[in-house]
Parts: structure tokens; sequence; C-alpha cells
């Protein structure tokens, strides 16, 4: 039956895109917590934020995904501690994945400029299909011309999944400078939807790095405040045989920040193997404890019109006498 090959196809889709790519913002500098967990208590102070990624508004293929998070720090035990929650869903199959996870970083002063971030993280994981919103064979009689409300279909039975999760990342940083390496899903969970079926999660691999400098140490900045900054941001990932690369710069003033990041293809997967996807801008500002961001994603491939992917992002820092030298939280210092 049609149905039948239906719900293979929509299933067969999701896991091989489920499995090989994990919800990425454009925001991961602003709130990198959403990125590497090593960030977790960075900013030695009691932090929290939310973000909001809308993804192709203008398709039926529409993809929301919300990111939260709070993470604090304890002196007694020169550690972070935090948690977020993950949550995506998609529009037309009603695809539904939400993620809790528990954060842990430790801090070490290898020398008088670098410090040592090493951090894990533990959570749990759910992925669900609504497949009792599809209509299944059984349920058509042919005869009467009347559908059957009840299917005794064992697909209906298996379109939910529950996993455990685990995860490792570092930061190197100095007053200026971090490079961060973060590594999920090391015990690749089986996220196969049938009870006897083996689909094991890829693991998802990023080297991130960001540089922070005044912008007067470079250039004549006569037509900007002196206390002007430049931050560069680079950020590689690899998940299957999936790979991309960010590239972005922003300049910085003392409340606001405009930029923009160029997102590339290196392995120029796809139909048409683009190697530039996307390019992203974004900007903000920060108020006392608040600090806000907006980014909005435009598409460079033949991909059609899809709306572009936009974002906004809040967060809240709850001590500012805090000065964390590095920290990606360079518009509140």
């Amino acid at each position: 039956m049609k149905i039948k090959l239906v719900i293979i196809l929509i299933s067969c889709f999701f896991y091989s895109n489920v499995k090989a790519q994990d919800p990425v913002f454009t925001q991961y500098f602003l709130v990198p917590e959403t990125l590497n967990p090593a960030f977790t208590g960075y900013m030695e102070t009691t932090y929290m934020g939310i973000i909001h990624r809308e993804q192709w508004p203008d398709l039926n293929l529409k993809i929301d995904t919300d990111y939260a998070f709070i993470n604090t720090w304890s002196d007694e035990m020169n550690s972070g501690l935090g948690v977020s929650f993950l949550n995506q869903r998609e529009s037309a199959t009603n695809y539904n994945f939400s993620q809790l996870n528990a954060n842990y970083a430790y801090t070490v002063r290898v020398s008088d400029e670098w410090d040592f971030r090493p951090a894990i993280e533990v959570g749990f994981g759910s992925k669900s299909f609504a497949f009792q919103n599809l209509l299944l064979e059984d349920q058509i009689n042919i005869r009467t011309g009347i559908n059957n409300s009840t299917s005794i279909d064992p697909a209906l039975r298996n379109d939910k999944v529950g996993f455990f999760d685990i995860g490792a990342a570092m930061v190197f940083n100095t007053e200026d400078l971090w490079i961060g390496l973060s590594m999920k899903h090391l015990n690749k969970p089986n996220i196969a939807f049938n009870k006897d079926g083996n689909v094991p999660l890829n693991t998802f691999f990023s080297l991130s790095t960001g540089y922070e400098f005044l912008l007067a140490d470079y250039i004549d900045v006569q037509f900007f405040p002196y206390a002007t900054k430049m931050f560069a941001t680079a950020n590689y990932m690899q998940q299957g045989r999936y790979n991309r690369l960010d590239i972005g710069a922003s300049i910085l003033f003392e409340k606001m920040f405009f930029g923009a990041t160029a997102v590339t293809n290196p392995a120029k997967n796809g139909i048409d193997g683009h190697l530039l996807t996307s390019m992203n801008f974004f900007t903000g500002l920060q108020y006392d404890h608040l600090r806000f961001g907006l980014s909005y994603d435009m598409n460079t491939t033949k991909i059609g019109k899809t709306g572009g992917v936009y974002e906004l992002s809040l967060t809240y820092q709850f001590n500012l006498d805090k000065k964390c030298f590095g920290c990606p939280n360079y518009i509140g210092r």
C-alpha cells in the first residue's frame, strides 16, 4: 500500500538526517553552552538564558528549535554546574526531539596565561514522530468507504524512542583567546524506532575558537570610540559524513555589536554541492544584566524560497562584578 510506503520513506528520511546532524545555532558564540558544555560556569557567576530558532518558515517543512540553560559557579569546588534543555519540532511530520542535560566543568590553571577547562555532559533524550496522525492500511475500508478510527499496525507502538547520552568537552583560554573542543553522543545511543532496530546516533565533533582584540591596537580608530573591539570566531563541525565550517567577525561597541558569519560546507554534501551555504547576519545589545541577540541566515543555495532562518536570544547574568577575561560575554565587560 502507498500508505506503508509513505511511512517507510518518512522514517528513512529522518533516520538519516537526524542521525547525521544535531541542531546548530547561529548565535553559538553568544550562548556557547549550546555547543560546548565546558563553558558551564565560564562566567564564574550564575548565568541563564534562552534562544529560539525558526528555520524555513516559508516551507511546509518548518523547523523550530528552543534551548534554555542555567549554570552557576562554585569557588569551593573550582567548578561550574549547569542544566540545559533542548527541544526541536518539525511541522510536516510532527517530529519532536527533546533532551535534558546536566553539565559539569572543572577549571585548571596550567600557566600564568592559560586555563584548561575539561567538562562532561550527561543527559536523556526523546524522539517521536506522532505516527498516530497517519492513515494506516488497516483503517481503510474499501467496501463501505468509511475509514476506521483505530489501527493495530505495530508502527503506532514504535513512534517514540528514549536514550541516554554522554558527551565530553574542553576549553583552553587566555585573557583574549579561547579554543574549545566538544564531542557529543560518545556512547552512540540507539535511536531506532523499531525495538529490534539498531540506528546509532553519530558522534558530533566541534572545534571552535574565538579571539577578541582592541581595534586601536591595529588601526586608527578616529571614527570609533577608543574602547571599540573586534571579535573573530571560527567553528568546524563534523557528524557522520556531514561537515560544516563557520567563519565570522563582529565589531563591539560599549553596549551594541554587529557582525556576520559565512557558513560553508567543505565536503559539499547535497545535490548541488555548494561550498557557501548561507550568510548569517547578527546584532544585539546589553542593558545591565540582560543581553539580547538577533540573527538572520540568508540562504545562498538553490534550495528555493525558504524564508531564511531567524534566531532570538536572551541571557541574564546575575553578578556583573565578576569580570572574566577571555569569556564570550564581551559585551558585558
